[in-house]
Order: C-alpha cells, then structure tokens, then sequence
C-alpha cells in the first residue's frame, strides 16, 4: 500500500478536505465518496500536478461498474435515494471548483 504525499500545497482552495481525504483514500485503495470524485477529475487532477493514483483492479471488475461517476451516484443513493442526485451535482461543482482554483494558482 502507497500512503499520500501532498506534492501540490491545496491551502485555501474549495474542496481541499475532499479532494485531500480521496488521495489519502485512494493511495490505500479504500473506496469512498472522495476517493471517486478524485478518480472523476483524475486527469485535470494530474495535469495540474497531483499524483492521483490509478483505482484497483477490483474497483473495476465485474459485476463492479468501472466507471467511477456510476460507483459515486449509486452510493449516494444506497445512503438516501431521495437526495443522491442534488448530492452527486454538489460533489462535482466542489471538484469543479477546486480544479478551476488550482489552475489558477498554478
């Protein structure tokens, strides 16, 4: 198992502590909410210099789904069907958000 090891400084942008606790997640293969929104923005997440780990296999083997936008909606609905939606976009204009402040600070 890979630990995290902030390369880039995230102070003070939005979404830091998501975006944080998903690397953290990600680099011991525990799958979470934050682990898939940084796998949602792994590529703009790398190009702008974070080292975001690859999912493990077994995230993605069937019957898995391999896509982690699918992974992250159908866990917000497991917890309440009702709100998964409103939820899933709020998740995304937070990395969203952390992306555009990162491309500006860089």
């Amino acid at each position: 198992m890979r630990r995290y090891t902030p390369i880039v400084d995230t102070t003070g942008l939005p979404g830091a502590v998501l975006i944080e606790q998903g690397l953290r997640d990600l680099a011991v293969g525990q799958e979470s909410e934050e682990a898939l929104l940084v796998l949602i923005g792994a590529v703009r997440l790398r190009s702008l210099g974070y080292d975001v780990p690859e999912a493990p296999p077994e995230w993605s083997a069937p019957p898995h789904d391999p896509y982690p936008e699918h992974r992250l909606y159908a866990r917000l609905a497991l917890l309440d069907s009702d709100s998964a939606h409103s939820r899933y976009n709020a998740l995304i204009r937070t990395l969203v958000s952390f992306e555009r402040a990162g491309a500006c600070v860089n």
